[in-house]
């Protein structure tokens, strides 16, 4: 595998919430992240179906119960091996996924779409932060 596509060791993956990544497109960096299954690794794009300027980790990990992936802004769920919709306002959509290969205990970004920036925020501000309902219960 090619070192600059390694996005970061497979123990570096949480297991119960994510690891945020940025990719870049072109001139465009988005982020993403990566979600630790019993036995293999996926990568989805950060942000929420039905408002997709709200970004699913903030930079600290993406909320997850048993399993699944949570939106804290609308409380949506989403499976966490294919980032779909199983309850919520955007219940049916999917989170859009991004290609990733584990070999060598390391994770690495193989979607022709994407160059890897860096492990992190893009630093981009999250326009969703004031003014909807939040579910973390603060």
């Amino acid at each position: 595998m090619d070192e600059d596509s390694r996005i970061a060791a497979v123990d570096e993956v949480p297991t119960d919430s994510s690891l945020l990544f940025t990719v870049r497109d072109g001139f465009d960096t988005e982020e993403a992240i990566l979600l630790r299954l019993a036995d293999d690794v996926v990568a989805l794009r950060n942000y929420c179906p039905h408002w997709t300027d709200v970004r699913l980790d903030k930079g600290s990990g993406a909320t997850r119960r048993n399993g699944e992936l949570v939106c804290e802004k609308h409380g949506a769920i989403f499976e966490a091996a294919t980032g779909h919709c199983t309850h919520g306002p955007c219940e049916g959509a999917t989170i859009d996924e991004l290609g990733v290969t584990v070999a060598d205990g390391a994770v690495y970004l193989t979607d022709d779409e994407y160059d890897f920036e860096h492990t992190g925020p893009s630093g981009d501000h999250d326009l969703s932060s004031r003014g909807r309902v939040d579910f973390t219960g603060n």
